[in-house]
């Protein structure tokens, strides 16, 4: 009977600890022309192909913090992600799809060790000295990673990239009930990134950021 009680509050606390962060996250997205002007467009990383193109679901997210930029709620973009291998580098891929944009690089900043939405938080912080930040990423995502970023003492605001639809998006949707309850353990204990380093003001150059041509 006790192991029976202790089990349905288990999962109380998990289902309320999940509503938290959804809801808190969820009320911080606005509409592209609703959004107030911020330092910078953070654009989370997700799966580019072995010829460095991105995927369906990356080109939305870019494209989107493109749209940002080109109507003046942005000036500068940080890219963050996954860098952790000679043979995998969303970062470069996403700078060279903006630079074939039109975006000049001294706007492009590139956080390699973005490793996941948590250290992209972190480190928008902590080492490109972010203050207020619009959100890039999938409707699925944001709720998460704007409660995060609040949390992790960032204005945060959120703009959804789905301009199409996605494989696997239930799965996709599924998974955050997890990586919130993560989020949640997360912040309350603020981990440390793996990799840290020295600061790179978001107001400076992206160029000093660059590591390839």
């Amino acid at each position: 009977m006790r192991l029976g009680g202790a089990a349905v509050l288990g999962v109380v606390l998990l289902l309320a600890v999940n509503a938290v962060v959804y809801h808190q996250g969820r009320a911080l997205i606005a509409e592209p022309a609703e959004v107030r002007p911020a330092q910078v467009a953070l654009v989370l990383g997700a799966g580019v192909y072995p010829d460095g193109s991105v995927s369906p679901m990356l080109r939305d997210r870019l494209e989107t913090a493109l749209a940002l930029y080109e109507s003046g709620k942005v000036s500068k973009f940080l890219l963050s992600g996954d860098h952790s291998r000679q043979d995998y580098d969303e970062v470069n891929a996403m700078r060279r799809y903006l630079e074939a944009r039109g975006v000049p690089p001294e706007d492009l900043f590139m956080d390699h060790a973005g490793f996941d939405t948590y250290d992209s938080m972190y480190r928008a912080a902590a080492i490109f000295q972010v203050e207020d930040v619009i959100v890039v990423t999938q409707e699925f995502h944001l709720p998460r990673a704007l409660w995060i970023a609040t949390r992790l003492g960032l204005d945060a605001q959120g703009v959804a990239a789905d301009l199409h639809r996605y494989r696997f998006e239930q799965r996709y949707e599924l998974r955050e009930f997890a990586a919130r309850i993560k989020a949640f353990g997360e912040v309350a204990i603020r981990r440390r990134p793996a990799f840290l380093g020295p600061t790179i003001p978001i107001g400076g150059d992206g160029r000093a950021t660059h590591d390839q041509p």
